[in-house]
């Protein structure tokens, strides 16, 4: 929360706390002291000669461009006052805002500036406004500059009633529109109202509210200033200034009166931006104390958000984007930035809805930019990045999206169950449009126009972590004993939709995304209605390979190559282990398996790793109580899954993948499976190509087991694994098979191969199988020691095919070895 303004210059706090990314001082340089001095001496030299040159301007912008650390006495603002009031000396256009700022800066640095002079001064800028607004000569910087000394005058504690009252009543004036003010500049706007915020805090009654009224009213004005956010921020820290001081100074009357006049009576000349921000920042002027003093001005306060909120809402009949118009949007983003800044507010269901649409319209527009980028020419899209997306990044709503978001919460958590239900829908509506919105764009921007692409995919990622901050309020709410389990179930399956259609905006490791996932996971994979509502939610696979919108790079589509649907799949790759249990076998067949099939051809070694764990699941679950349609389809799913899984290794799939899937149907399968009789003999015959491929090329290769040949020796490894895992029934053919692959490998394979087995029969404990792999071992061992040593590397491939019918004349043959076994 901002404290009191820590400068003596009103406009350069209000400057500070506008959001508007920078903060406008009347130099950026600082003169020396020399400088400075020599300025005054040549304004002096100006009033002796009764001229002024082009060198005594010169002289008025070095003083100023010192302003911070500058100080004008008594003596200079009368030196100043005599040039203004002089008859003899011409005085150019351009130097009535410098001679006034600086008259600004004496008074406010001043501790007891001369009330003499003070009232001279006035008496010449009531001279001043006759002769030169009615001229017109240079009334933009003009009019601000003369509103800002006006308050400032007003504010001195010095000053007489008489000029105070001549100061509050021109000023009052000006802003009523006797004289053209005109303030459509932002550089001058924070002048205005720093003006107004110094004459109000020093007004009496009659003034404060002729000034209230003008304050609020500048926007309606046909020659006033279109108002923005910036605007309303200035307008709320100025409140909150300006009440501050009556309320330390007990001066509660004014307080009461400001209540009345802008919380309690609807005025239809106040710009409703600017009353919104003025109740919000009586409020948090109300918030910081529980006195019941201040209990009317926060009830009113609360009370005229609300009523602006609900007209809003009246007004627009429904919350989509094509309803907005400027005056709307503008109208949301300074009720969620007021309610943002003043702290907590008491639940009221209008303020929760727009603090919704705020966020999904304002806050994260994604979808209007989304369109608008659809419907540029190629030409013109670097535009709109510079103009419109980087500017929303440097917004104050943006910046503040955190803050809206807490708040947003905070309501969301004292709603009642029909307003809560209603933004939660806005909000996961919101991300599926988000998802599909992205999904186009990022196809169209890729390669073209990456930076806009990224500005927009910053965006995203703001709204990813607001959806998660939001579902995880969702989740602590409503995943509840007091919730029916249907509600319960209902609300976590869309918990996972959105969030799987904002993955791929998800670029950092959160807690309260892991907290509400785990929450929502619990609930829905007891149950087989909720598990099945999860999985029929994923994308078809037709949608997958061919999207359903039309792109100038449709006909180019490659679904391996859209990230943005991609990471959805990931999402829910990840999940479906975890409720597969509860999952019906024809829901498998028909939505999970063709996507998993099509993403284990996946070039992302982790998609396809995923894919292979939804297969390993699968394969696992239901042990003891498979119905016959689940056992059918695991065995007609595996021939189609070692098929597919040994086609693209080892470019594509992931060997820890492979060795998953294989682990997983060989202990979860029936014992004889036949199923993992082609498992085995379509590793071994991958392991024969892998080995043959590589022997063509060089077979000295085989020498370093880990270069080239590192496929085919992982695949060894696996077929030695599965020498602890097939059942008794299998482990006869894979010790022939594994037997007729090893014998034909050059001594050096051998031996690796042989050693390995060596090691992981010794350390077998299985007493049902280990006196069967000792004299297998044995008799492969025997088998291997017969082969010439030095014959691999000259017969190559032709030794492959003639080394098994070689050694079967061999006093130990294969077939010996399987009547041992």
């Amino acid at each position: 929360m901002a404290k009191q303004a820590p400068t003596l210059f009103l406009e350069e706090w209000l400057r500070s706390n506008s959001g508007s990314g920078s903060n406008i001082t009347s130099s950026s340089s600082s003169s020396s002291a020399r400088a400075i001095i020599q300025a005054w001496a040549d304004l002096r030299d100006s009033l002796q000669n009764q001229s002024f040159r082009p060198n005594h301007l010169q002289s008025l912008k070095t003083l100023l461009n010192s302003q911070t650390s500058l100080y004008v006495a008594d003596p200079q603002a009368k030196l100043l006052l005599s040039i203004l009031s002089s008859t003899n000396i011409s005085l150019p256009p351009e130097s009535y805002p410098l001679f006034l700022r600086l008259l600004y800066i004496w008074v406010r640095k001043s501790s007891k500036p001369s009330s003499v002079q003070i009232d001279s001064a006035v008496q010449i800028l009531l001279h001043l406004v006759s002769t030169q607004f009615d001229s017109n000569k240079n009334p933009l910087f003009f009019s601000s500059e003369i509103v800002l000394l006006l308050g400032a005058f007003s504010f001195v504690s010095s000053v007489s009633e008489k000029s105070k009252t001549l100061c509050l009543e021109l000023l009052c004036r000006l802003l009523e529109g006797e004289y053209r003010l005109i303030s459509s500049s932002e550089q001058h706007i924070p002048n205005v109202l720093a003006g107004i915020g110094y004459a109000l805090s020093s007004s009496g009654n009659v003034y404060f509210v002729r000034i209230l009224d003008s304050l609020l009213g500048i926007w309606n004005r046909e020659s006033g200033p279109h108002g923005s956010v910036s605007h309303g921020l200035m307008v709320l820290h100025l409140i909150e200034w300006v009440l501050s001081r009556f309320i330390n100074s007990n001066s509660m009357e004014r307080v009461d009166v400001f209540t009345i006049e802008v919380l309690e009576t609807s005025n239809s000349h106040h710009a409703s931006f600017a009353t919104v921000m003025a109740a919000a920042g009586a409020w948090r002027v109300s918030s910081r104390s529980p006195s019941n003093a201040l209990k009317r001005l926060r009830i009113s306060a609360e009370a005229k958000i609300e009523t602006v909120a609900r007209g809003l809402i009246s007004g627009t009949g429904g919350f989509t984007t094509s309803d907005y118009n400027p005056e709307n949007s503008l109208l949301l983003k300074c009720i969620s930035l007021g309610l943002a800044r003043s702290g907590s507010v008491s639940f009221r269901a209008p303020l929760l809805i727009c603090l919704a649409s705020s966020l999904l319209t304002e806050v994260f527009p994604l979808q209007p930019l989304y369109k608008r980028v659809l419907n540029y020419q190629h030409e013109s899209l670097s535009q709109l990045g510079i103009n419109e997306v980087k500017e929303h990044l440097n917004s104050a709503q943006f910046k503040e999206a955190g803050a809206i978001t807490g708040v947003f919460c905070n309501q969301y958590a004292s709603a009642d169950e029909n307003t809560q239900s209603m933004v939660e829908n806005l909000v996961w509506d919101y991300c599926q449009d988000a998802y599909s919105g992205h999904r186009q764009v990022a196809l169209m921007l890729q390669g073209r126009e990456d930076e806009l692409l990224g500005d927009l995919e910053k965006i995203a990622e703001s709204a990813f972590l607001m959806v998660v901050v939001f579902a995880l309020a969702v989740t602590k709410h409503k995943l509840d004993s007091k919730f029916t389990h249907e509600m319960q179930m209902a609300i976590s399956v869309k918990i996972l939709v959105s969030f799987s259609c904002m993955e791929y905006f998800r670029r950092m490791r959160l807690p309260e995304y892991m907290d509400t996932i785990r929450a929502v996971v619990a609930t829905i994979q007891e149950n087989e209605s909720a598990c099945v509502l999860f999985i029929e939610s994923m994308p078809s696979y037709s949608d997958m390979t061919q999207p359903g919108f039309s792109s100038s790079q449709t006909m180019e589509y490659a679904w391996s190559k859209d990230e943005v649907q991609t990471s959805r799949i990931l999402f829910y790759l990840r999940v479906i282990p975890t409720c597969i249990e509860r999952l019906p076998a024809p829901i498998f067949r028909k939505v999970v398996a063709p996507i998993m099939f099509l993403y284990m051809g996946h070039p992302n070694g982790k998609v396809a790793r995923a894919s292979h764990s939804i297969f390993a699941a699968f394969v696992s679950s239901g042990k003891d109580s498979d119905e016959e349609e689940r056992v059918l389809l695991k065995e007609q799913l595996i021939f189609y899954y070692i098929r597919r899984s040994l086609e693209g290794y080892p470019g594509i799939t992931p060997f820890d993948g492979l060795a998953s899937g294989v682990a997983a149907l060989v202990r979860h399968l029936p014992a004889g499976s036949p199923s993992i009789f082609y498992t085995i003999h379509s590793l071994v015959e991958k392991a024969h190509g892998l080995y043959r491929e590589v022997m063509t090329q060089d077979g000295d290769l085989w020498k370093n087991w880990q270069g080239e040949l590192d496929p085919c020796k992982k695949i060894i490894d696996l077929l030695l694994r599965l020498l602890s895992l097939v059942d008794i029934q299998v482990l006869p053919s894979l010790m022939k098979q594994l037997a007729q692959l090893i014998v034909i490998l050059p001594r050096d394979g051998q031996n690796m191969v042989l050693n390995d087995l060596y090691a992981q029969v010794a350390e077998s404990d299985d007493v049902t199988r280990k006196p069967t792999l000792v004299s297998w071992l044995q008799s492969l061992s025997y088998l291997c020691s017969q082969a010439s040593s030095g014959s691999a590397a000259s017969k190559g491939v032709r030794r492959e095919e003639n080394a098994v019918s070689i050694r079967t004349d061999d006093v130990l043959s294969l077939n010996r070895v399987n009547a041992r076994l």
